[in-house]
C-alpha cells in the first residue's frame, strides 16, 4: 500500500527534525541526572576521565553513525537513512535503561550515538534538498529548535524524576527516550524522498513531480521548477564527469568546500558551548548554586536556548551566515573570558570539591557568583542566535549534489570528534585547571571568528547548485559575497520569457538533459 504524501515543507521540516529532538533528548538525559544522589550513588560518584567517558560515549557512537550515514543516505536515501538510524536509539536505550554499571551504560550511549551520528548529517540534507533557496535557513534553523526541545523536556523529565527514589529515578528518564523514536518511525513513510536524491539516481518522472509539489503545487512547468530543474541536471551531469571516489572532496577547489563544512562545525564545539549544554550544573555549582535551585537555574539556560534560537528563524535568510558567524564567536568568546577570569580573579579553590563533587573545585559568591551566573546566560543567548543553528545549516549548503550526503557525513565527523574531545576534556579541565577552560575557549572563539571572515563565503539566498560558484577558483572573495544576487532569479525570468514564446516547458529540459521526454 502506498502511504500518502505531505509537502509542506516546514511540516515536512517539523517530522524530519524529530531526529535532532534525539540528539537533545540523549544530552538532557545525563546534564539533569548527574547531580542526582541517586546517580553518584549508584555509580559511585563518577568523576574526572570517567564521567567525561560517560558524557562523551554519545559523541563516539555519533562518529561511527556519520562514518557510513553518507553511503547509506545515497544507497536508500536521505529518507529512509534517518528511518533506520531509529533502530539504533532503541537498542542503545534499551541497554541505558537495563544498565548495571556505567560500562553498559557507555555501551548504551555509543550506540544511542550511532543514531545521532546519522540524523544530524542526514536530517540537513534531507531539508537542505527540499526547502526553497530563500527559506533554506529557517528551514534547516527546525533542526537546532528541535535538538533544545529535546534537551528542554528531557532536561525538566530528567528533573522531575529526581524526585523517585532509587535506580527508578534515572532508568525512568532514560526509558522516556522510546518516545520520540518511535514516533519518528511512524511519520517518516509520510515524507517524499528529496528531489535532488531522486535525480541522482536516476528517477526523473519522481524527481519532477516531488520538486513541483514541494515548489509550486504540482505545477510541473512553473518557471521555478523549470529553472531549478535545469539548474539540478546541468549541475549532475558536470559533477558525474568529474572525479571519483574521494578525489571529489579534494580536486579541483573541492577541498575549499570541505574545509568550509568540517571547520565551521569543528568551531561549534571548540567554541566551549558544550560547558553550557553538558556540564551547566557544574558551572552552577561553582557560583553557588546547590540541589534543586541549581537544577531550576540549568532548565531556564535550555529554555533561553530555545527563545533565541527561535528569534533566529525570522532574520537568518536575511542577515546572512557570515555575519552570525564572525559576531557569533566574538561575542562567546567575550563572554568566556569574563567568567574565566571573574572565576580567576574571585574563586576560591576547595580541593575536596565544591560540595564534595570533585569535578568543581573552584567557588565565588556575591557579586562575583551573579556575573558568572549572568554572563553564561548571556553566552546561551549568543550561541543560540548564532553558531549553534548557523553551523548546521552552513555545513548543509557548501556541498554539491554529488558530495552532500557524504560531505555532510564527514561535517557531522569533525563536530562529534571535537564533541567527543571536548566532553571528554571538560571534567578533568574543571578538576585541574578550573577557570583557565573558560579561557582557553575564549582564545577558540576568536579563532573561529577570524577563520569565518577568510574562508566563508555568503550562501543565503543562493540555490544550491550555484553555491558551487561561491567556492570555485574564480569565486569572488569570502568577504566581498553578500545575501541574495541568485542567478536562479535571472534563470526564471528567462523561463517565464520563453514560455510565452511557447517554450520552456518541463518537458525540453528532460529531453535536453536525459535524451527522453518527461513523460517517459
Amino acid at each position: 500500500m502506498k502511504l500518502p504524501k505531505t509537502y509542506n515543507t516546514y511540516f515536512l521540516a517539523i517530522i524530519a527534525t524529530v531526529g535532532g529532538m534525539l540528539f537533545g533528548f540523549d544530552i538532557s538525559s545525563m546534564s539533569a541526572i548527574i547531580g542526582t544522589a541517586q546517580y553518584t550513588d549508584y555509580f559511585n560518584d563518577p568523576h574526572g576521565i570517567i564521567q567525561g567517558a560517560i558524557g562523551s560515549a554519545l559523541a563516539a557512537g555519533s562518529v561511527v553513525g556519520a562514518v557510513f550515514a553518507g553511503p547509506l543516505s545515497d544507497k536508500i536515501s536521505r529518507r529512509d537513512s534517518i528511518f533506520v538510524a531509529c533502530l539504533f536509539w532503541l537498542v542503545g536505550t534499551a541497554i541505558q535503561v537495563a544498565c548495571n554499571g556505567y560500562g553498559m551504560l557507555i555501551a548504551g550511549r555509543i550506540i544511542n550515538g550511532i543514531c545521532v551520528g546519522i540524523t544530524s548529517s542526514q536530517v540537513p540534507v534531507y531539508l537542505a534538498e527540499i526547502a526553497k533557496k530563500e527559506k533554506r535557513g529557517s528551514i534547516i534553523v527546525i533542526q537546532q529548535l528541535a535538538i533544545e526541545w529535546g534537551i528542554l523536556i528531557m532536561y525538566f523529565v530528567g528533573y522531575g524524576c529526581s524526585f523517585i527514589a532509587g535506580t527508578a529515578s534515572f532508568r525512568t528518564a532514560w526509558g522516556i527516550q522510546f518516545v520520540p523514536a518511535v514516533g519518528l518511525m511512524i511519520g517518516i513513510p509520510f515524507l517524499p524522498r528529496t528531489p535532488r536524491w531522486l535525480a541522482k539516481v536516476g528517477r526523473t518522472k519522481a524527481a519532477i513531480e516531488t520538486l513541483a509539489k514541494i515548489q509550486a503545487h504540482g505545477d510541473i512547468n512553473d518557471p521555478l521548477v523549470v529553472a531549478e530543474w535545469e539548474e539540478i541536471t546541468t549541475i549532475l551531469a558536470a559533477e558525474r564527469e568529474g572525479q571519483k571516489g574521494w578525489r571529489r572532496f579534494i580536486k579541483n577547489g573541492m577541498w575549499r568546500r570541505t574545509f568550509a563544512g568540517m571547520s565551521v562545525q569543528a568551531w561549534q564545539q571548540l567554541s566551549g558551548a558544550n560547558v553550557m549544554t553538558y556540564y551547566v550544573v557544574y558551572v552552577f555549582q561553582m557560583a553557588g548554586l546547590s540541589g534543586n535551585i541549581n537544577l531550576i537555574s540549568s532548565g531556564v539556560q535550555y529554555a533561553l536556548f530555545i527563545i533565541f534560537t527561535a528569534v533566529t528563524f525570522f532574520f537568518i535568510d536575511r542577515t546572512g551566515r557570515r555575519p552570525l558567524l564572525i559576531y557569533g564567536a566574538i561575542g562567546m568568546g567575550v563572554c568566556m573570558f569574563i567568567v574565566g577570569g571573574v572565576l580567576g580573579n574571585y574563586g576560591t579553590y576547595v580541593p575536596e570539591g565544591v560540595g564534595g563533587n570533585l569535578n568543581v573545585v573552584v567557588s565565588v559568591t556575591g557579586n562575583a557568583a551573579h556575573t558568572v551566573i549572568a554572563f553564561s546566560y548571556l553566552l546561551v543567548i549568543v550561541y543560540a542566535l548564532t553558531l549553534a543553528p548557523i553551523a548546521w545549516v552552513y555545513a548543509a549548503e557548501v556541498w554539491s549534489l554529488e558530495t552532500r550526503a557524504t560531505g555532510m557525513a564527514l561535517a557531522s565527523i569533525a563536530n562529534w570528534l571535537f564533541n567527543f574531545a571536548i566532553g571528554l576534556f571538560i571534567p578533568p579541565a574543571f578538576h585541574n585547571i578550573s577557570w583557565k577552560t573558560f579561557i582557553i575557549f575564549g582564545v577558540l572563539c576568536f579563532g573561529a571568528a577570524i577563520q569565518a571572515y577568510l574562508t566563508y563565503p555568503e550562501t543565503a539566498g543562493k540555490s544550491l547548485e550555484e553555491i558551487e560558484l561561491m567556492f570555485s577558483k574564480d569565486g569572488p572573495r569570502p568577504w566581498n559575497t553578500k545575501p541574495g544576487d541568485s542567478l536562479l532569479d535571472q534563470k526564471i525570468e528567462d523561463v517565464k520569457g520563453m514560455q510565452r514564446e511557447g517554450k520552456g516547458s518541463i518537458g525540453d529540459i528532460t529531453h535536453t538533459n536525459f535524451g527522453k521526454e518527461y513523460s517517459e
